[in-house]
């Protein structure tokens, strides 16, 4: 089975869930905006999500390449117990890069996969949020310029206040690789993604990321800032958020650092 039936296979799957997790909604009464933008500022809240976040970088290298990122990334909230809950977060991305690789190089199709699974209280106290538990990079990959052809594990952490509408906090987590090519230990990334953001009554906001990533083996770094402004609105009955704002490349490895950046969200929700 070729690379492109893989990812049509993939997206017929992802379609399936969400049609799955529409038809299943019952009536329920309804959030408000302002409730919905402060759970959607919480990577851990109790909301069932599927957000679609594109990621288009322009000016990378030498070569002035191009790049774009589609990351598909479903959160299912589950209860454990009264006082326990289970978030379930993927990342999936979908790559697409011209001149990146060499100068009339084009790329296109999946990067590793990120699944990760918060353990978290139920209800956090005086606005204090946390959890944590095992995350796993997948090898999703099909293509070695997109991806690693490994298996990783390790942990991941996250916590954040929430008060009066504004929102900060910082999600980490550390893999190493324990299977693959060219043995296990040629792997070890460090993930790091302080947040901050401020919420209206109306469901509007402003907030942003710092992402950073440390590759241990090649001792390098990646540092993009993410600052954005959102929405949330309805179609019908179906909540979304709409997310938009410029990504800046603050640090990277030699000669891959993008000019500019922008990123655009659509984040289909369904409130339990």
């Amino acid at each position: 089975m070729n690379h492109k039936h893989k990812i049509n296979i993939l997206f017929l799957v992802l379609f399936s869930i969400f049609s799955a997790i529409l038809q299943a909604q019952e009536a329920k009464p309804a959030l408000s905006a302002e409730e919905l933008a402060k759970k959607l500022s919480n990577p851990i809240a109790s909301l069932i999500s599927v957000p679609f976040q594109n990621n288009t970088d322009i000016g990378i290298g030498a070569n002035n390449g191009t790049r774009n990122t589609l990351n598909i990334q479903p959160v299912i909230p589950l209860r454990i117990s009264a006082n326990l809950n289970l978030i379930a977060r993927c990342v999936l991305p979908v790559i697409s890069q011209y001149n990146v690789t060499d100068i009339g190089n084009s790329e296109f199709g999946l990067g590793n996969a990120v699944l990760s699974a918060f353990f978290s209280p139920s209800n956090s106290k005086g606005g204090l949020t946390w959890g944590a538990g095992p995350v796993f990079l997948l090898p999703t990959g099909s293509n070695e310029y997109l991806s690693v052809k490994k298996l990783g594990i390790g942990p991941t952490a996250v916590a954040l206040y929430q008060s009066k509408g504004f929102t900060v906090g910082a999600l980490v987590n550390q893999i190493w690789g324990i299977a693959g090519e060219e043995g296990p230990d040629d792997l070890s990334m460090l993930f790091f993604q302080p947040f901050f953001s401020y919420n209206w009554k109306s469901g509007a906001g402003i907030g942003g990321n710092f992402e950073v990533s440390q590759n241990w083996v090649a001792k390098t770094t990646s540092v993009w800032f993410n600052p954005t402004v959102s929405a949330v609105t309805s179609f019908g009955k179906q909540k979304t958020q709409f997310v938009i704002g410029p990504r800046f490349n603050l640090a990277a490895p030699d000669g891959s650092k993008a000019d500019i950046g922008v990123r655009a969200a659509i984040v289909f929700l369904f409130p339990k």
